[in-house]
């Protein structure tokens, strides 16, 4: 099923009609759908994009927090990622570089469950930060978008 392009296999595929917002998302050998909300003209057959955004973000969070854990003999035992997004006026944004119009905001909540010293949970906690979604949501992101070949035949 996976397609070549630039000699690079796709991993995603993306599929829909016109007529509605669902989408066929299908991920390696994994399918799901996706939606928008009743509220803005969807079915509500599935997250929306920003739900799959938000969701990438919180499990490689949690991943890569697990993972050191397992790693460094951690005494974790569970962790919760609970993460909104909204869209601010940069004005209000203290810390962002961008001054004028809006801004993305994205706000993650991490629990630590376990008995963990402090030194531990704050080190669990800037590890957190380190997970590769998180580096790349935060790095300079090049989107290249082209047309698809045509089949020829």
């Amino acid at each position: 099923m996976a397609a070549q392009t630039d000699k690079q296999t796709v991993h995603v595929v993306v599929r829909g009609g016109a007529k509605n917002f669902q989408q066929e998302v299908i991920a390696g050998k994994h399918h799901f759908v996706s939606d928008e909300p009743v509220s803005v003209g969807g079915g509500d057959a599935g997250p929306d994009p920003y739900d799959y955004l938000l969701a990438s973000l919180g499990v490689c969070t949690s991943m890569t927090v697990g993972f050191y854990a397992r790693r460094n003999h951690l005494p974790l035992e569970n962790v919760t990622v609970s993460l909104w997004h909204s869209r601010i006026h940069a004005s209000d944004c203290e810390e962002c570089e961008t001054k004028a119009g809006m801004v993305d905001r994205i706000e993650v909540e991490v629990e630590l469950t376990g008995p963990l010293t402090p030194e531990q949970h704050a080190k669990l906690m800037e590890i957190a930060a380190k997970c590769p979604v998180h580096r790349t949501l935060t790095s300079e992101i090049n989107i290249r978008l082209r047309e698809a070949e045509k089949p020829s035949g």
